[in-house]
This record gives C-alpha cells, structure tokens and sequence, in this order.
C-alpha cells in the first residue's frame, strides 16, 4: 500500500512526487509511457513569463517563473542553462503590448548588446524587444531526477476505484491519496464539468553553424547555442490529439513549420535536424491551471438551487471526493508553473491550507452546476 499514488509522469507529476518526498514514506508514480515520456519531454521547458496585458493569468504566471528560477536553480543546477531570454514582437499589435509592458514592469529588464542580435533577420532586429534573466532546463533529464526517490511503475491505469477507506488502481495496487497529472489524456474520473483540453507540442533538436547566445521568443522558441546544438520548440497544433486522430501526426510538416518560423527570427545556416520530440500538452477552457481536490458532482447537485445559482459561490458547501487531487492545465508553460503549484497542492495536502477560487476545480463545477438547473 501506497501513502501517495501520482498518475502521470510529466512536470506535475514528477514535481509532486519531488515535493513530497519528505512527508511520505511510500510514493508510486504511474505512467503508461515512462518518466517524461509525453508533452513535458517534448518541452524546450523555456522558464518564461507572459508579457501580455493585465490579468490574472499574467500574473500567476509572474509569480511562478520567479519561483521556478530559483528553485530549479537550488535544487537542480546542473539541470538548467541561463540564458538571457529575448521577447521579440510578432507584429504591430505586438510592438504596442510590449512598448506599454516596458512602462509597468515589474520584473528587470535587461539592455540588450547589439551584438547579440546580429544573427537576427532584420525583420526580428526591426520589432520591438525585451528582455530578461531566463532559463533553460533539461526537461527529461528533470522529471527523471525529481522522481528519484518514488517507485515507478510503467503502466496504463484504466481503473479507479474508492472502496473501504483506499484507492484501488487497476485493481492490484492501493494508496491512501491519488493526485492525477494525466494532462490530456483520457480522464480516470467521469465528471462532466472538467474541462481539459489537448495541445499538441514539438520540438526539434538541430545542428547549426549559426551562433546564438540568446533565448528567442518570437513565433516558436529557440534555444542558445550548446555545442553547436539549438532547440527549436512550439506548441505547435490545437487540433491534433493521438487518441482521437485518424491518422498519425505528419512529423515532417511539423518539422517544416518549425523551421520555417524559426527562420523568420534567427538566421539559421547549414541545418542538419537531429530528433524530433512531440507530445501532448493540457490546457483549460479559461487558461488558468487546475489545481486541488476534485467535486463529487452527483452529490453537489443535491444542494439548494439557491447555494447553487449563488453569484457568491461558497466551494466549502461542496462534496469532494475523499483524497483525490489534481493537477493539470498548465499548457505550454508546464515547467514554469510546476514547482509553485506543486508547493500549493502540498500544503493543501500536508497543512489543509485553502487552493484559490481562481485555481480550484470546483469553479468549473460552479459553471457546469449552474447550467444544469
């Protein structure tokens, strides 16, 4: 028997697995694939903020790159690259939102050397810029090393069971709490309001005579320069899934598309591509992370149409089911979201300590709830 069972050995997964290695004694980390085996090690795990107007989402994602740089930095050095990372206009809508980010930022930005951005098109010179301290991690290599200390089993879960107090997965393995980070991939628990959707990513990885110093943000992400090696990465198609699709994801258009816009940022010269890494990432209907204990629908309906049409929703008065948390949604920006969500759900999970409103599950319950009356 298990204290903690995570399904799913991406980012989340893997981080969960990490964060709680001290407050467990007996953690299984569960994957039908392997450690990193989809979206997360496709990543280019580029630690970036959102450069973008005001929102929320802005500024969870401000907090957590933050976070991310220094606890990859402290945990994991060997596993990062610093960089200084270069946001670069798309176009005139761009060049305003990024002119207007310069007046209000709230991270340091950096003086960009025009020496660095010789190996720029001059259409890439010609946009507006910013940038800040970045880095890159070393995405397989990173799930790996965080899910050390748990044992991992190599296998589908297709079943998902409460009974008498534990959780039975695929009926032969037990554990006190389950925390899914499945991202895209078929939900265990049949709850018509979780709404996770699937991105489909790909990176390549080329060789090039081209020297690039910095982190490239423009239409896909590129990374530095190491040993003549650069990364080019993307999430790439909102349409492909790999369990829904009739035929198989065309690797080479792909492969074409991400050169073709890497091209219109960095002058890339004799390219040689040498792997290609595709995954499928999650994402949620309003952006923003999932993240803490699941609603019981079929119990929560009970309540009052009243508690359940209330503008003021109360998500205590909700039922939950017993031990089972989740953690999802981060699309392209797993990496930089993992460890603060991954502190919060801990805390949830060790202390009790309350997940927002702007995170939890339950307010997509609240959505779905009201609709059903």
């Amino acid at each position: 028997m298990y204290d903690v069972a995570i399904i799913g050995a991406g980012i989340n997964g893997s981080v969960m697995a990490y964060e709680l290695r001290d407050e467990f004694k007996k953690i299984a980390v569960f994957d039908m694939g392997g450690v990193a085996s989809g979206g997360s090690g496709a990543a280019g795990a580029f630690i970036s903020p959102k450069f973008s107007k005001e929102g929320e989402l802005k500024e969870l994602l401000e907090d957590s790159f933050l976070y991310a740089k220094e606890y990859y930095e402290k945990h994991f050095p060997h596993l990062i690259q610093k960089a200084p990372l270069v946001h670069i206009a798309k176009d005139e809508k761009d060049n305003t939102t990024l002119k207007n980010y310069k007046k209000t930022a709230t991270l340091k930005l950096l003086d960009i050397k025009k020496e660095t951005l010789e190996s720029l098109t001059a259409e890439a010179q010609s946009m507006e810029k910013i940038s800040i301290d970045g880095m890159i991690v070393n995405a397989q290599a990173m799930c790996h090393a965080m899910c050390k200390s748990a044992d991992f089993i190599k296998q589908e879960v297709d079943s998902l069971v409460f009974d008498d107090g534990l959780w039975w997965i695929n009926e032969n393995y037990t554990a006190k709490k389950v925390i899914l980070a499945t991202g895209a991939y078929k939900s265990l628990i049949d709850e018509p309001y979780l709404n996770i959707r699937g991105v489909w990513g790909h990176r390549i990885d080329i060789k090039t005579s081209t020297k690039n110093r910095l982190s490239l943000h423009q239409f896909v992400s590129i990374s530095p320069s190491n040993d003549g090696k650069v990364a080019i990465g993307a999430t790439h198609n909102v349409h492909y899934h790999p369990q829904t699709a009739t035929e198989p994801y065309n690797i080479e258009e792909g492969r074409g598309e991400l050169l073709e816009k890497a091209q219109r940022t960095l002058k890339l010269q004799d390219i040689e591509v040498l792997q290609d890494y595709t995954g499928l990432r999650s994402g949620s209907a309003d952006y923003m992370p999932l993240l803490g204990k699941l609603v019981l629908s079929s119990e929560s309906m009970k309540l009052s149409r009243y508690k359940l049409e209330s503008k003021k929703t109360d998500f205590s008065e909700y039922t939950y089911y017993n031990e089972l948390y989740i953690i999802n949604g981060s699309s392209g920006y797993g990496f930089v979201f993992a460890p603060s969500l991954a502190k919060m759900l801990k805390e949830d999970i060790v202390q009790n300590k309350t997940i927002s409103k702007r995170l939890s599950p339950a307010r997509y319950f609240a959505r779905w709830a009201k609709k059903q009356l």
